[in-house]
């Protein structure tokens, strides 16, 4: 059972609450003061029935997959190889309306605490603006998953890319984690041979700095890693594990090794506009969309690929079959992970989340970049290459735009969940809209633990996230609320299907996602009553949760 606290703040941001707000642009992080009231409050946190079988609290694997596009995975509609995560998806189930926050260390600041990654200190990436809800680490009001789950009793682990807080006291094992190994900044490293390029790039067993193995390659060591801490845990601590796995991969540079890479060998030569409507016939056979969705335009910055000269086409083909060998890879590892729990006997109540942090980068734009040693061939650990925007395009099928941008090629991610003892599905689509805020809360729920309400003496922001777990048993309405994105200027709220953009502080537009989720339609001059509505409830949002205007940002880290 939960522990219902009945706490003065107004996680909803219901703008009738009589708060006055100061002006956005002098905003600083607080906490609004109308009361939530307890049957609100349960709602949101009420806990679901379960399985019967399901006696024992689960261990819980979350796996992050980093720059990973929309469709890559087989059980997306993608090409790519991907068995075992396809297996878990097949027993479990997948969301088709998930969303992140458009950038690696905004969703992870949002996937850790449960709040808005401004509330937790970043609203942009690690850089310190001098500002509360900007100063790049996670602030000391928010709660880790870890540091909850610990508190309930568990083991928590990490293995991977950090990336909410670059100094000694801000890393994992600050925030909850019994034991860690990764990198705590940026990733951009998959051999270790690459550090002579990306030389500001260091890995750490808990806090002590590592020299890596001659034969590294990263998605394997993080598995690995993850392994022995799974090991530990089950044979040592007799305690439910949770594992924070957050891979690097497929973020760029293109790296993998060369039998990975071999596996694609010449399938990608047919291009970007095949590959984009192959991707979409097969997640239209799988029922992802309402009957009548339009694939979105290819992107008016990528030609098309029958207008390439032959040396461009090999050049970018490869390029793919780099960025596919970096997520087989993944899902070979996947597998290993799978073996292991088996092994353990551990399989059947563990709790498997697997996701991505933003669309697909399409850094370095059309053709992508190159930037590693001169004459080192793509896909090696000397090189430093993106797969560019093209391919971009096609790996967020149907969607338009991609990393850093709110439209939905940037902001929708693959979700599985799969746990044998609390989901029965067979493969179940769920069409409920999710955010990324909402994981903790519903990890909360099913290792019946509770949020605290003060960490070292200081009170705690609510959370904002909301349980999907009633989505485990079977498909229940979720309660109505308002989902928000900022990100450098690029702004979007969604209400039920309506969700309202607008990029660089321009106008704003407005679609019906039940109709059109591609975007291509802009109702904002046939309803021009519900684009204001949305933007006044997004400034409303944005002055309680400290968001900044991006060029007054900008201006304001240039004065700093």
């Amino acid at each position: 059972m939960f522990q219902f606290l009945t706490i003065s703040a107004c996680p909803l941001g219901n703008p009738s609450c009589g708060r006055t707000f100061p002006p956005l642009l002098l905003f600083r992080i607080t906490t609004p003061v109308c009361v939530l009231s307890l049957a609100v409050f349960a709602q949101l946190f009420v806990p679901v029935p379960l399985s019967a079988e399901s006696t024992d609290r689960p261990n819980i694997i979350l796996m992050m997959a980093d720059d990973m596009g929309f469709s890559d995975l087989g059980c997306y509609g993608g090409e790519i190889e991907t068995p075992n995560l396809d297996q878990l998806a097949q027993g479990g189930i997948r969301f088709t309306q998930f969303y992140n926050t458009a950038r690696c260390c905004p969703t992870r600041a949002a996937l850790l605490t449960g709040l808005h990654q401004h509330q937790a200190g970043i609203g942009h990436m690690v850089g310190d603006y001098g500002i509360p809800s900007y100063q790049g680490y996670l602030n000391d009001q928010c709660v880790t998953i870890a540091e909850a789950l610990r508190g309930a009793g568990y083991t928590t682990l990490m293995s991977g890319k950090w990336h909410v807080g670059s100094r000694p006291e801000h890393w994992p094992t600050k925030r909850g984690f019994d034991r860690y190994w990764g990198t705590p900044s940026g990733g951009g490293v998959y051999f270790k041979d690459t550090l002579q390029i990306r030389n500001t790039v260091f890995f750490v067993n808990n806090e002590e700095k590592i020299e890596l193995p001659d034969d590294f390659y990263i998605t394997d060591d993080l598995t690995d890693r993850a392994i022995k801490f799974i090991d530990e845990a089950v044979n040592e601590t007799k305690k439910p594990f949770f594992l924070y796995l957050a891979h690097i991969a497929p973020h760029w540079p293109l790296q993998a090794k060369p039998e990975d890479i071999a596996r694609y060998d010449g399938k990608y030569n047919q291009g970007w506009d095949a590959v984009r409507e192959a991707r979409f016939e097969r997640q239209a056979s799988m029922k992802f969309f309402p009957s009548g969705t339009q694939l979105s335009s290819r992107d008016k910055s990528a030609k098309a690929w029958n207008r390439l000269p032959p040396s461009a086409q090999e050049d970018l083909a490869h390029r793919m079959e780099i960025y596919a060998a970096q997520i087989s890879c993944i899902d070979d590892n996947v597998g290993t992970l799978i073996t292991k729990l088996k092994e353990l006997g551990q399989y059947e109540n563990t709790l498997f989340i697997f996701l991505s942090d933003n669309g697909c980068s399409a850094e370095g734009g059309p053709g992508g970049f190159s930037r590693g040693k001169k004459d080192a061939p793509i896909g090696t650990g000397l090189s430093y290459a993106s797969v560019g925007l093209e391919w971009a395009n096609a790996n967020d099928t149907p969607f338009r735009k991609f990393k850093m941008d709110t439209r939905e090629g940037g902001i929708s991610s693959p979700l599985i969940i799969h746990w044998p003892q609390g989901v029965k599905s067979n493969g179940r689509l769920v069409d409920a809209s999710s955010h990324v805020i909402d994981v903790m809360p519903t990890l909360l729920e099913v290792a019946r633990a509770t949020y605290p309400d003060k960490r070292n003496g200081k009170a705690t922001i609510p959370l904002e996230g909301q349980s999907f777990a009633n989505q485990f048993s079977s498909t229940k309405t979720v309660p109505d609320r308002d989902l928000f994105w900022e990100h450098e200027g690029n702004q979007a709220i969604r209400r039920g299907d309506w969700k309202a953009l607008r990029i660089n502080n321009g106008p704003w537009s407005l679609y019906n996602l039940k109709d059109d989720r591609t975007e291509t339609t802009n109702l904002s001059k046939t309803h021009p009553e519900i684009t204001k509505e949305l933007a006044t409830a997004w400034e409303a949002w944005a002055q309680r949760c400290g968001v900044w205007d991006w060029n007054k940002l900008q201006e304001h880290r240039r004065k700093k």
